[in-house]
């Protein structure tokens, strides 16, 4: 009796005459692309200033301590002259490493791992590339991580839309964390080197 239920939902759908635009239409909205002019408009354009009060995503005071606005511009992109920072701009303390921790666990942890490993069930079932060991990359700059967040990185899309600026150096200094800890031993003993692993 169990396969009466699946093959009336079936014989259901194939006997519905749903149009295809029905089902897709949010694949095709109405909209204007950048640059693009209007008729709405009276001066034509459609690219329009944002209302007074809108908050941009990527406001700045998410940073207050930067002034510079040359150190600004680099913590926002994770870069300086064209190169990755070298290291975090943000002062790393215990509430930037909580936060660090908290949405590295909600957004990085389930491809990349819980400590960073890339040992994770969605990395044993991804079949076009396994995401790295963050733990083996620590002699790359902070700056490297933070535009992998921000821009995505090879097959990994961007998540600067789950992560607003601060997060994502968070992030940052907390695989810096996760990367210091593999190689701390509270025995006294030298770390295990990872070919022994």
């Amino acid at each position: 009796m169990r396969w009466l239920i699946p093959a009336a939902g079936l014989v259901a759908l194939t006997g519905c005459d749903v149009p295809s635009e029905f089902l897709q239409r949010m694949e095709d909205q109405s909209k204007y692309e950048y640059y693009e002019a209007s008729d709405f408009w009276a001066d034509g354009r459609a690219m329009r200033t944002p209302p007074a009060g809108t908050v941009p995503r990527e406001r700045f005071d998410k940073l207050p301590e930067l002034k510079d606005p040359v150190q600004r511009m680099s913590a926002l992109t994770g870069r300086s002259n064209g190169q990755p920072l070298g290291n975090i701009p943000v002062q790393v303390d215990r509430q930037l490493l909580a936060l660090g921790q908290k949405k590295y666990n909600i957004v990085c942890s389930q491809c990349h791992g819980v400590i960073g490993d890339g040992n994770s069930v969605v990395a044993e079932n991804m079949s076009l590339r396994l995401p790295p060991s963050l733990l083996e990359l620590e002699g790359k700059p902070a700056g490297h991580f933070y535009a992998a967040i921000n821009e995505g990185y090879g097959v990994m899309p961007s998540f600067a839309g789950e992560l607003d600026v601060r997060e994502r150096w968070a992030v940052v200094a907390y695989v810096r964390a996760l990367q210091a800890a593999r190689n701390t031993r509270t025995d006294g003993q030298q770390p295990v080197p990872q070919e022994n692993r």
